[in-house]
């Protein structure tokens, strides 16, 4: 399916921001090694990130709807430099990197719903699984990009580089990295200059806060009410709570089941990413828009595998099992992205629905981590907690499905009783 070009430089725009993200967060880890902190401040970045989703929610929204989505892309790419930059000034790595989630926060809103202004209903889903392919791809390569950048033997060679009559004070390993990474938000920068105008204009935005929360709760009270808007946010709320929540479950796994090291471990990560990319490829080529909401026993069929990791103790075995546990993940969260999106977009402006979205999906991450860092602080077996996890996640799906199945005999009996009337 072809798409317009403004959408590839969307795609190139998107790529570079989130590598140099996700390069930023292992050089801000390697940032709080170097400074001694303790080790519970590293899952902190995480959420110190994720915190601007949540509370500007009400915010991002309308912002992203004021401007032409290209201009606000550019200024919040700026911000994200910003945030970069403050590593620079011994700011600590946390208030530093909660700036970059101020500026990824204000992004989204722009990047996804620029999609609904620039493509029809039809292409949305191949449009959400080529975003979803390459923001995984981006999330791999970033943190591939961040290890490679804080390895001794790389930052010798980049901090060798002498420019001449000039002194850079770039004199750590970290810093020598953080340059490069500042000039991948660079070429970002680039890319959204060049992305086109589509014209959409919206009403006023308002600006007074507590109007701007009002608005947003009216949004978000639309979409859960809605009957297709309920099942895609529900889904999609849960996927990427879950998802966050993996990555910190893998890490264990690997290190208490399969006995590897941290880098070993981390590669596995990269093995369930690869798998959500190839999940959300096929999702775009094989499901349209119309039949997003047959993927959802895959989510249940998600949750039971996620299970069968406590009888895997063999990194062979290990491999394929977490590359399936991703391809079911992005085959049931592409359709239901798109699905949300386009009720958004019908229901409200697109900026308003992708900041309900944000608002939900961050919460989830935020809940979820909080009640593994519990968990773990309880000394429960990871198996345990593999377990309650995957029947949390095939539970859940399982009633989102049910709740779908009533709300169809409900439209079924009230168009039944239109028709007798008539």
């Amino acid at each position: 399916m072809r798409m317009n070009r403004g959408f590839y430089t969307i795609m190139a725009a998107q790529f570079f921001s989130s590598l140099a993200d996700n390069a930023l967060l292992i050089a801000a880890i390697a940032l709080l090694t170097d400074m001694h902190a303790p080790a519970w401040m590293t899952p902190l970045l995480k959420l110190f990130f994720v915190l601007s989703y949540v509370l500007l929610a009400a915010f991002v929204g309308a912002f992203a709807d004021a401007l032409p989505k290209g201009r606000v892309m550019f200024i919040t790419n700026l911000i994200k430099i910003g945030g970069c930059a403050l590593m620079f000034f011994d700011v600590h790595p946390l208030l530093a990197y909660a700036v970059v989630g101020f500026g990824a926060a204000a992004y989204s809103p722009a990047k996804y719903g620029i999609l609904t202004e620039l493509l029809p209903p039809e292409k949305l889903v191949a449009a959400n699984g080529w975003i979803e392919g390459l923001t995984v791809a981006s999330i791999i390569l970033g943190t591939v990009m961040g290890g490679a950048l804080v390895n001794r033997r790389v930052a010798n060679i980049l901090l060798s580089i002498d420019i001449p009559m000039f002194d850079t004070g770039i004199d750590t390993p970290v810093e020598a990295a953080l340059c490069v990474i500042v000039a991948c938000y660079f070429v970002a920068a680039l890319f959204n200059l060049k992305i086109p105008d589509t014209g959409a204009k919206y009403a006023h935005q308002e600006r007074n806060p507590i109007r701007l929360i009002a608005d947003f709760a009216s949004c978000y009270s639309r979409l859960w009410k809605d009957k297709l808007g309920q099942i895609s946010l529900a889904v999609t709320t849960l996927f990427w709570g879950a998802g966050a929540t993996l990555q910190f479950i893998v890490l264990k796994w690997a290190e208490k089941s399969l006995h590897l090291p941290l880098d070993r471990a981390a590669a596995l990560q990269g093995v369930v990413a690869v798998g959500v990319a190839v999940g959300a490829v096929g999702a775009a080529r094989f499901i349209p828009l119309t039949k997003s909401l047959t993927v959802m026993p895959m989510g249940v069929a998600m949750g039971i595998v996620v299970m069968m990791m406590t009888m895997v103790h063999s990194a062979e075995i290990a491999y394929p099992l977490l590359i399936l546990i991703g391809v079911l993940s992005g085959f049931f969260v592409v359709p239901m992205n798109a699905l949300l999106q386009h009720r958004g977009y019908v229901l409200m402006s697109a900026g308003h629905s992708v900041a309900v979205q944000n608002f939900n999906e961050n919460m989830s991450v935020l809940t979820m981590l909080v009640l593994y860092a519990v968990m773990v602080r309880l000394d429960l077996n990871v198996n345990y907690v593999i377990i309650l996890f995957g029947l949390f996640v095939s539970g859940t799906m399982y009633m989102v499905m049910r709740r779908h199945a009533a709300n169809q005999r409900e439209h079924d009996s009230v168009a039944l009783i239109g028709e007798h009337r008539h």
